[in-house]
């Protein structure tokens, strides 16, 4: 948005966000908020007006993460925890809660896989404490959130899938030093995903909307490059993805301008499973 003013000088501002899709006011708690998807989903959150609240086992990263979105002029705040653990999360979400006696919105995004073995040498102890990880945190915390969200009826809970949440993986396209998703996590991300709509059908009487977002392949810094020339090649727009691609979604699913949805998964892969 531009002004002129006398004397043909033009002074640019950025425009305000409009009224569906601000979060101005709102108080959020992202899991896994400290690196990665998580902080660009938090970011994403207090550039539309949201208070965050960032859950993480390293109370360093949480605190580092914290810091670099106050000198943005966020309000954030750390909170060090292990999302899987029902009393630890009740705590998180009550002291976020009373910060402003609200919750708005919860992004269950703390996960992560445990073992590189394939079929049939898989192992049940990796399995299992990718289920904890990943399948077992995200219901904690929906549940969690939905007990705070519940007597205002309004709240938008956010589970995070993958594309290996309905895809398999080719064990080609990895290079050596890839540390590729194992079978342990494609279930745990399946089961998010179903477990995303169980939700969202239990919890609409309650005025809440449950959606998920399915990343595809986001790496982090590092990858090698056999993998990153691989993986570019499977995807139609051309390029892996940026965290900063979720803005989009997490806008989406957690302002008003997403009031109407519940439910769904949005894929959010270049295209990875379009062919």
């Amino acid at each position: 948005m531009s002004t002129q003013y006398p004397g043909g000088q033009v002074k640019t501002s950025a425009p305000a966000v409009p009224d569906w899709l601000s979060l101005q006011g709102a108080v959020a708690v992202v899991t896994g908020g400290g690196t990665h998807l998580g902080l660009a989903m938090a970011t994403a959150l207090t550039q539309l007006g949201a208070e965050v609240h960032l859950v993480g086992r390293r109370a360093d990263v949480l605190e580092s993460a914290v810091q670099t979105l106050r000198q943005q002029g966020a309000s954030a705040h750390a909170h060090p925890a292990d999302a899987a653990d029902e009393a630890a999360m009740q705590i998180v979400v009550q002291r976020a809660w009373q910060s402003r006696q609200r919750l708005d919105v919860m992004v269950c995004n703390a996960g992560g896989g445990q073992g590189r073995e394939m079929a049939p040498d898989i192992k049940v102890k990796d399995l299992e404490a990718t289920l904890r990880n990943n399948l077992t945190s995200t219901l904690v915390c929906a549940q969690a959130g939905a007990r705070a969200m519940m007597p205002a009826r309004q709240g938008a809970i956010i589970t995070v899938g993958s594309i290996h949440a309905t895809l398999g993986s080719d064990p080609q396209l990895y290079g050596p030093e890839f540390k590729r998703s194992s079978q342990s996590y494609h279930a745990a991300k399946g089961a998010i995903l179903n477990l995303t709509r169980a939700l969202a059908c239990e919890l609409a009487q309650h005025g809440l909307n449950v959606n998920c977002i399915s990343p595809g392949q986001i790496p982090k810094p590092g990858i090698d490059p056999i993998t990153r020339e691989r993986f570019t090649a499977q995807v139609p727009l051309g390029r892996l993805g940026l965290p900063t691609d979720l803005n989009g979604a997490v806008a989406l699913f957690a302002s008003p301008a997403g009031r109407w949805i519940t439910g769904q998964n949005l894929i959010v892969d270049g295209g990875w499973s379009a062919w």
